[in-house]
């Protein structure tokens, strides 16, 4: 074997092992799904007081009845008990391990179970059950374990207070705490903050404030229904147009084979120039070393010089920071993808094909609405079997949280336009191709796919994000134009950052 050789090997296995501790480390780190659940839900709450007024009141009414169903708070309930048996599960899990890459997740996790418990209470109060909800909040007052946070960590002693306020204002008799009102409003948020200081001014008699905050609540609550709109019944209807999209596409492929539209360029092959060596090399090099290990370590090493900490950056510099990275990671790996190939110019015909007079559009939002169903699917089940672990992408909560607008369009650029172009390029132009020397169409697809989701570095999305890259690859396939893929995935991360805003807007 010669020396590039024993070199791209010896490389190989550092990248799989890079690979595999990234995996491993994902496998400890909670998931962001229960968490946009949760933000959902506050927006049913916030919804769930609308009473309507004016000549439009019947219809959003109405509206507002067949979004939130008809006992949301009880629903409420019971999602926000789900979450925090989930959540109990796992403290269990971190508090019994000495690893120290679950430590941030035992803070985290302390952190979420606290919050959770505040919220269950004023639930509980607004399902007849006050009593229930004193004795919740109670628990919170309670000596935490000895692997818990520091007794003076600060928000132990946010829930604490919180938890105080909240006990005074549903016990019998009530007792109000001279600082209450700041507590409530600092401490809490959306439809929970709303309902505490509802019981506070009606104990304190102060019907002004009553009105003011129902105006506002009120205001707030239609703004909810609408939010409602984009994040469940717009993609509801992409769902719905998705399967009987689905559904004519397969009866087509059953009666006309061959001449059905799935069956566009099935069985045009790719003329490969080059071996497994390459592919290697450019994945291997690339992508993952290169890429994913000597850039980032590289960006943060420089920043760190400067006496600068990216984990402290606020969210405009964070958003900068992923970006610059993200450009450097494209540059790095297309630097590899075109000293790598370049011998073999001019290449053979199909290769990253971009043709802008083509039905590219349809194809990418045709893949766009197929892979709707099927994503959803595959993360249901998903969900069930990693009940909330697995970690997710880290750009999700920085973008779930956000309320600056530029970072939020720099999010845009960096995830909707620079991933596409560059993952596409990489997966769908060259690595689903060059894998078809050695494998039939299906399974070139099928382990493009799958690489496309591990190279995520999140254990519990492997499955969702492997069927999208399935999907992804047959769009490319059949249409033969990279532009139907980057459309294509395109949407599909502009409808999660749509999500994630409107979501992140509904619970203040």
């Amino acid at each position: 074997m010669t020396p590039k050789r024993w070199i791209l090997a010896i490389l190989t296995l550092l990248a799989i092992s890079f690979l595999g501790l990234s995996l491993l480390n994902s496998w400890t780190q909670p998931q962001i799904q229960s968490r946009l659940e949760l933000y959902q839900t506050n927006l049913l709450l916030h919804a769930s007081q609308w009473q309507g007024q004016g000549t439009e009141a019947d219809s959003l009414i109405t509206l507002r009845d067949n979004l939130i169903g008809k006992t949301p708070v009880k629903e409420a309930l019971k999602q926000y008990q789900q979450v925090q048996e989930s959540a109990v599960k796992n403290l269990a899990k971190f508090q019994q391990s000495d690893d120290q890459i679950a430590e941030g997740s035992l803070q985290e996790l302390e952190q979420l179970n606290r919050d959770l418990q505040l919220r269950i209470g004023i639930l509980e109060t607004q399902t007849g059950s006050p009593q229930q909800a004193v004795e919740t909040w109670r628990l919170l007052l309670e000596p935490t374990g000895a692997k818990s946070p520091k007794s003076g960590d600060n928000s132990i002693i946010k829930t604490e207070k919180t938890a105080e306020v909240l006990i005074g204002l549903w016990q019998t008799p009530a007792r109000l705490l001279p600082d209450a009102e700041p507590i409530i409003q600092n401490y809490l948020e959306g439809w929970f903050r709303y309902q505490a200081l509802v019981k506070l001014y009606t104990l304190q008699q102060r019907p002004e404030e009553l009105v003011t905050l129902e105006i506002q609540q009120q205001q707030r609550s239609e703004q909810a229904i609408f939010k409602l709109l984009v994040v469940s019944a717009i993609p509801g209807m992409g769902l719905v147009m998705g399967l009987l999209l689905s559904l004519v596409l397969g009866i087509q492929l059953i009666f006309k084979g061959k001449d059905s539209i799935l069956a566009t360029n099935m069985d045009l092959a790719w003329l490969i120039p080059w071996n497994g060596e390459t592919i290697l090399q450019v994945f291997v090099v690339g992508f993952s070393l290169l890429g994913q290990l000597f850039i980032p370590l590289t960006l943060r090493a420089v920043f760190q010089s400067l006496n600068l900490q990216p984990s402290s950056f606020d969210v405009r510099s964070q958003a900068v920071y992923i970006f610059i990275t993200y450009l450097l990671l494209m540059v790095g790996g297309f630097s590899v993808l075109y000293f790598s190939i370049k011998s073999y110019f001019p290449l053979p015909q199909g290769w990253f094909t971009f043709k802008i007079k083509d039905n590219w559009f349809v194809w990418g939002f045709g893949g766009y609405l197929v892979a709707l169903p099927l994503v959803i699917l595959v993360s249901l089940i998903n969900q069930k079997f990693w009940d909330g672990q697995g970690g997710s992408n880290p750009l999700l909560p920085i973008a779930l949280e956000s309320r600056d607008s530029v970072a939020l369009g720099i999010f845009f650029i960096t995830a909707s336009i620079a991933a596409p172009i560059f993952e596409e390029i990489m997966f769908r132009g060259f690595l689903l191709p060059s894998l078809t020397r050695y494998l039939p169409l299906g399974s070139a697809i099928l382990l493009s796919g799958f690489l496309f989701a591990v190279a995520h570095f999140n254990v519990s999305e492997i499955l969702p994000l492997m069927t999208l890259g399935i999907v992804l690859g047959f769009v490319y396939t059949r249409s033969r134009n990279l532009l139907a893929p980057m459309f294509m995935h395109g949407l599909w991360n502009s409808g999660t950052l749509l999500s994630l805003y409107v979501l992140g807007s509904g619970g203040s």
